[in-house]
């Protein structure tokens, strides 16, 4: 694999990052707006995403590609957009039961660990390239620090459980979707997996979430938003960006998401950063910077030759 195509990819899943931290700003100005819960609000999202993919299919001529892959691999398919649309419900389930700072810590923080864990199992070796790892996530413990100190929910315990499965489903999605990213269209994929996601949460968030929707112009303008590119084209992206990088490098480049998302809130909510948070976005920063290196030595191995370690050098669990 080239060095371009391993910075495209690095690159594409960055941007999928971006997208996902506005989508925390999205998400309170529907709250601001409309007395949807984010269970609602997760329903919506997956589901306009869901429409606007096979939309997009439709048009590009890639509905055919949809169907032989649901036909090539529907278990996996289905577990991958179970996955996602899981990861994200019990993300926002999590953020409300704990805080926004445990949520975000355990729920990003652990999907590198346990993928980590996985290339250390299956390259049946120790693992190696930790450090870019470490200093991710001692970023990502100073951002969410940084943006949220001392909040806290009112059942921490269920709160943390809910983290620590949405990170799991997150690490799951992620390590799952790369083989099929690897042999699938992005866009295809996209859609195959978004349509299951929505046909398993969409249900469950008329049931459970509360009022179904909203007249509110800004909330339904808000939630095109949060369907169209929070979750259509940043999962295109990833799932573009995961042809050429690992799942588990993948994971910490999308911890440019908390950056991302504290930044819009010092920007458009008046929150500072202090010291603390900006030094946390460095070390966030500099490790995604070390992953074309290590998402090189990694595909060496992949292909039976010597390398250095799993592909961990130096990043949707998603704050929106």
């Amino acid at each position: 694999m080239s060095s371009s195509r391993a910075r495209a990819g690095l690159l594409q899943i960055c941007l999928a990052g971006v997208l996902w931290g506005t989508g925390g700003l999205a998400v309170q100005v529907v709250r601001d707006h409309a007395p949807l819960s984010v269970l609602t609000i997760s329903g919506w999202r997956t589901g306009l995403a869901a429409v606007v993919l096979l939309a997009a299919a439709l048009v590009a001529g890639r509905l055919g590609e949809v169907r032989r892959l649901l036909r090539a691999r529907p278990g996996r398919v289905a577990v991958v957009g179970l996955c996602t649309a899981a990861y994200q419900a019990l993300y926002f389930a999590s953020v409300v039961l704990v805080g926004v700072t445990v949520s975000t810590v355990v729920s990003l923080g652990l999907a590198p660990v346990l993928l980590v864990a996985r290339d250390a199992v299956v390259a049946r070796s120790r693992p190696r390239g930790v450090l870019p790892v470490l200093a991710a996530l001692t970023g990502l413990v100073l951002v969410s620090t940084a943006a949220g100190p001392g909040e806290t929910g009112p059942t921490p315990v269920l709160g943390v459980l809910a983290a620590v499965a949405s990170g799991t489903a997150y690490a799951a999605a992620t390590a799952l979707g790369e083989p099929l990213a690897r042999g699938s269209d992005p866009l295809a994929l996209t859609a195959a997996t978004t349509t299951v996601g929505a046909v398993g949460l969409v249900p469950v968030a008329l049931l459970l979430g509360g009022p179904a929707g909203t007249s509110d112009p800004v909330a339904l303008a808000v939630l095109v938003y949060l369907g169209t590119l929070t979750f259509a084209l940043a999962y295109a992206l990833l799932y573009a960006g995961l042809r050429t990088t690992s799942s588990s490098a993948a994971v910490v480049a999308t911890l440019v998401e908390p950056v991302t998302a504290g930044l819009v809130a010092a920007v458009f909510l008046g929150e500072r950063l202090g010291v603390l948070g900006v030094a946390g976005m460095v070390l966030v920063l500099s490790a995604i910077a070390s992953l074309p290196r290590a998402g090189r030595a990694g595909r060496a191995g992949a292909r039976g030759l010597p390398a250095s370690g799993p592909v961990v050098g130096g990043p949707p669990g998603t704050t929106a």
